[in-house]
């Protein structure tokens, strides 16, 4: 197995993630949050895709799914054209509501489908191209890549801890 493949399936795993965590949810439990420091699901969600997009399009050199397929109309936040949810504050993050569920998995479909062709291109070589000289050592390609997965494994599993509770509060 080559390592865009490996990358290839664990994006996939997100992609199921997300699908599983919004379904049977509504729109007051998707931006329903535990606490009001807390995370709602749909904040959770649209931050793992949008990190997702805005990564990949700059290590790929793409432009935004969010800005290209007009999501951020879809969404209509009210936030910066590019805001991804770093930096986010609890009033922040209670500005991130949804209508329904389709609307995050459609955002995170469309971004998976821009993600999937881009490592579909990857050759073992690319993943060693430095992406971010920001940092000490410089960002290769592969790290960032590592990195965006691990960091959308851990929101989505975040959200369907999120998910759990409301469930368990409404029984």
């Amino acid at each position: 197995m080559h390592a865009k493949d490996i990358l290839i399936e664990g994006y996939g795993r997100i992609q199921e993630e997300v699908h599983s965590v919004v379904d049977g949810l509504s729109a007051d439990l998707l931006n329903a949050r535990p606490a009001d420091d807390a995370n709602s699901v749909a904040w959770l969600l649209w931050h793992l895709a949008r990190v997702q997009d805005d990564h990949f399009a700059e290590a790929f050199d793409l432009e935004q799914v969010w800005l290209s397929q007009d999501w951020e109309k879809r969404f209509g936040l009210g936030l910066g054209r590019t805001d991804t949810g770093y930096g986010h504050t609890p009033a922040d993050v209670a500005e991130v509501r949804v209508a329904s569920g389709d609307l995050l998995t459609g955002y995170y479909d469309a971004v998976h489908e821009q993600s999937l062709r881009a490592l579909g291109g990857l050759a073992a070589k690319d993943l060693e191209r430095v992406v971010d000289e920001g940092w000490d050592p410089p960002v290769t390609l592969g790290a960032r890549l590592v990195s965006v997965l691990s960091d959308d494994l851990q929101h989505v599993g975040q959200a369907a801890y999120v998910k759990g509770l409301l469930q368990s509060a409404e029984a």
